[in-house]
């Protein structure tokens, strides 16, 4: 629509609504595997750091990782938080997640902590953010921290479809060198997503990770996303609260569906999955409209932040069939406004 009035900043749209009972149309079997995956993802619930709120197994294997972790290693800390000591609260979160990554064997917990511990040391993860790594052009759209979700979270964005392309392909991963430079990149955008955490039980204690897998070369990128997974799992334990997954193609619902049955109840209620064309209606259950990026339906722009937070968007239900009138303050003159409902 064009608005025609050469001085007026106000413009009214009327936006007629589909009628609410389309006649049902026959499900592809694509479709149906997308149903199919969805139904069988759980409900999400999110873990808590409260400690009267622990199980009575669950508070005694925290009492004894830390024990094990003053005997065999003694004082250290994560993040900047000092793990042993019972000087702050926000250790008990930092092992609780290790402890959860392990279903709360000390042992294995240990030995895992103990091993991300000397990974941060030799790879100097506790100054990487001081670091220009000059992966300036694969800022906000490549890997990125953006907004937050409607429960407060960081909100981390994924996308390699970029990668199609062999030259910029060959320009970031062309030789180990380069592979070496960009998972050093790739946990650097991650670390600034845990520097927003809070660390505190009934706080902020993990993100949301968005991947966009539209165009994502897989067979090319089989060996950095491997290195990606393998670094993240071994060493940022329950730090991802959901993981949604959006312009997913056909076969990734039918792999699902497939390896599925395997996955634990508590790793797929982390799973939400949205076919190709059903982004924004997927982002807008988890995250508020002028926190998603403007490429995915959003209103939010790269640096949107700097100039403090959004104002918040005006969210409301129409009926099928209703005509409704919106106005709309600021619409400079002739300027093409498309409605999505």
């Amino acid at each position: 629509m064009e608005s025609t009035s050469p001085t007026s900043t106000k413009q009214t749209l009327t936006i007629p609504t589909p009628e609410s009972s389309p006649k049902p149309s026959k499900k592809s079997f694509v479709t149906s595997l997308m149903a199919a995956a969805a139904l069988r993802t759980p409900s999400f619930k999110e873990d808590t750091y409260f400690i009267s709120h622990l199980k009575t197994f669950e508070r005694k294997a925290l009492k004894e990782l830390k024990d094990k972790l003053m005997s065999s290693h003694g004082p250290d800390s994560m993040w900047g938080i000092p793990l042993l000591g019972n000087v702050d609260e926000r250790a008990d979160v930092v092992l609780l997640k290790f402890l959860r990554a392990r279903d709360f064997r000390v042992h294995d917990s240990l030995n895992m902590l103990l091993k991300c511990l000397n990974w941060r040391k030799e790879f100097g993860a506790e100054t990487v953010l001081e670091e220009d790594l000059g992966f300036k052009e694969l800022e906000g759209s490549v890997a990125y921290m953006q907004g937050i979700d409607r429960g407060a979270h960081p909100v981390c964005y994924n996308a390699y479809g970029v990668f199609k392309d062999k030259e910029m392909y060959e320009k970031f991963f062309g030789d180990d060198e380069k592979l070496k430079k960009f998972l050093r990149w790739r946990v650097q955008v991650l670390e600034r997503g845990i520097k927003l955490l809070h660390f505190k039980p009934g706080g902020v204690n993990s993100i949301i990770q968005v991947t966009d897998l539209k165009d994502m070369p897989k067979r090319e990128l089989r060996v950095a996303s491997n290195h990606i997974l393998s670094l993240f799992q071994d060493n940022y334990p329950e730090m991802v609260a959901r993981k949604i997954f959006v312009n997913v193609p056909w076969y990734f619902s039918l792999l699902y569906s497939m390896f599925s049955p395997f996955l634990t109840q508590r790793t797929k209620s982390k799973f939400v999955i949205s076919k190709e064309g059903n982004v924004a209606e997927t982002l807008y259950k988890f995250i508020r409209p002028e926190y998603v990026p403007v490429q995915y339906g959003g209103l939010s722009r790269p640096g949107d932040a700097l100039n403090g937070p959004p104002k918040s968007a005006s969210e409301f239900t129409i009926k099928g069939g209703e005509k409704v009138n919106i106005q709309i303050e600021g619409i400079e003159v002739n300027v093409e406004v498309n409605g999505l409902v």
